[in-house]
């Protein structure tokens, strides 16, 4: 008896000082992180469960106990499915954040529920046929090249957390290959390739007539100083001037204005210039989302349903959904949930030149605007990124064909895109960035495994 009295005092004790401790990490700790972490569990789990369909343990466990930080551990998650709400908190109690789904609009941060007034939900179109050949529809016939397949399929080369790669020649999947767990069908988060897509929605505003490259002027609370000179085209291409640092750690910029404000163009918007604009490269989630108001805010009361409208219905993006945050800015920095097929589509429409279907979606030579150089983002080997929210392979020293451009996102998202070629090829999961793992190997096999065609001579006539 005295020996179980004297056990049970000593768990008692280490309960105690396991409290106390934690509650000193506390006092010393800034309640922003704690906010920032029960913020972005919330949301993680929101968007995979509601969107993607996944179950809540595997996606704390693999998206972000195994990937982010260990520190997820001790957040308690709950998912309402009747009120399509999840509420996370340390401890199921401290620094309790919540996220809610709207149908079509997947999952925004919620700092208060009496000032968020809940979009109207938005219905998704049918799936595209599963009889009709990609990309009208669903079905694949993939290659017999066994150097392709044998590629598509090395562990190695895929990567630890693959969840999908496809790679499109001449406007058909050839091959195809998707993690434990996930399928074709799968809406995957494209993290900043998002970018991307943004800059063809701004791409979209111009070819109304809405706005700009040379605009300037953007914003009136940039009225007076050195940010008034910030043209459309300095934001495209990352050299706005403002300060930013994308850079890991306890508390980020991106992290900031992803999970700990309402409004994420306001918080972009007030940054203050630390550089003439179209001076100075320097690789920012805040002039996307800054890209993403201007276009917002150019097309008025189109906004809305504007991405689904003039983007993703066009190009078959059955499964396309676009976040927002609650003050109604799309997440143009990061927040694009599309399946593998439908990711796999969008790079194509950029392969095309941002035609579709015989219709020139895109202004003509926009898609050649953004992938041309920005001579400022040389960091020794050529230019690194585009004039549009894109990157390029050649600056970046992957040894591939010279016209490769990329979709590139956090945890080894990759979308290449080479017209000398007609080939796309996709990749994505969810690898850590600190394990050395690259891409560049997958692409390089790919390409290698695909010969290249060489017209005949009477062709060549």
């Amino acid at each position: 008896m005295r020996r179980a009295l004297r056990v049970f005092g000593v768990v008692v004790g280490l309960l105690v000082l396991a409290i106390v401790g934690f509650g000193a990490w506390m006092d010393i700790a800034r309640q922003d992180v704690l906010q920032l972490v029960t913020g972005a569990a919330a949301k993680t789990v929101c968007s995979h469960v509601f969107i993607a369909g996944r179950d809540m343990s595997a996606i704390v466990q693999a998206d972000l106990t195994a990937v982010e930080h260990p520190i997820f551990r001790l957040v308690k998650v709950n998912v309402n499915a009747a009120d399509h709400r999840v509420d996370a908190a340390f401890f199921g109690f401290i620094a309790k954040r919540h996220a809610y789904y709207v149908e079509g609009r997947g999952c925004t941060n919620v700092m208060n529920d009496e000032a968020w007034k809940r979009p109207a939900a938005q219905q998704l179109p049918p799936a595209s046929s599963a009889d009709a050949p990609w990309p009208a529809g669903e079905k694949v016939e993939t290659s017999e090249n066994a150097r392709l397949q044998a590629a598509v399929n090395d562990p190695a080369l895929q990567g630890p957390g693959m969840r999908a790669i496809v790679v499109v020649h001449d406007g058909r999947i050839i091959a195809e290959a998707y993690g434990q767990g996930f399928s074709a069908a799968t809406p995957l988060q494209g993290w900043s390739m998002t970018k991307s897509v943004t800059a063809a929605l701004v791409g979209m505003a111009i070819k109304d007539g809405k706005l700009s490259l040379d605009q300037k002027h953007l914003f009136p609370q940039w009225a007076g100083d050195a940010r008034a000179e910030i043209s459309v085209a300095d934001l495209m291409a990352m050299t706005g001037g403002l300060k930013w640092s994308e850079d890991q750690g306890r508390i980020t910029d991106p992290g900031r204005m992803e999970y700990l404000v309402r409004d994420t163009a306001a918080f972009a918007r007030d940054l203050p210039p630390v550089a003439p604009p179209g001076t100075r490269f320097n690789y920012s989630s805040g002039e996307s989302v800054l890209l993403t108001r201007l276009w917002q805010n150019a097309v008025g009361e189109m906004a809305p349903s504007y991405p689904r409208e003039r983007l993703f219905n066009p190009l078959g993006m059955t499964s396309a959904v676009l976040e927002a945050d609650e003050a109604g800015t799309f997440r143009g920095e990061g927040f694009l949930f599309a399946n593998a097929h439908d990711w796999a589509r969008f790079g194509e429409f950029l392969r095309l030149g941002g035609a579709w279907n015989g219709q020139q979606l895109l202004p003509v030579g926009f898609v050649d605007y953004m992938r041309s150089p920005s001579p400022v983002s040389d960091e020794g080997h050529g230019p690194v990124y585009g004039r549009g929210q894109i990157w390029l392979a050649k600056g970046q020293g992957f040894d591939l064909p010279a016209d490769t451009f990329m979709m590139q996102g956090h945890l080894r998202q990759v979308i290449a895109i080479i017209p000398s070629r007609k080939l796309v090829i996709l990749r994505m999961g969810m690898t850590r960035e600190d394990i050395g793992f690259s891409n560049a190997g997958l692409l390089r096999a790919i390409v290698r495994a695909l010969p290249v065609q060489r017209l005949s001579p009477s062709a060549a006539r």
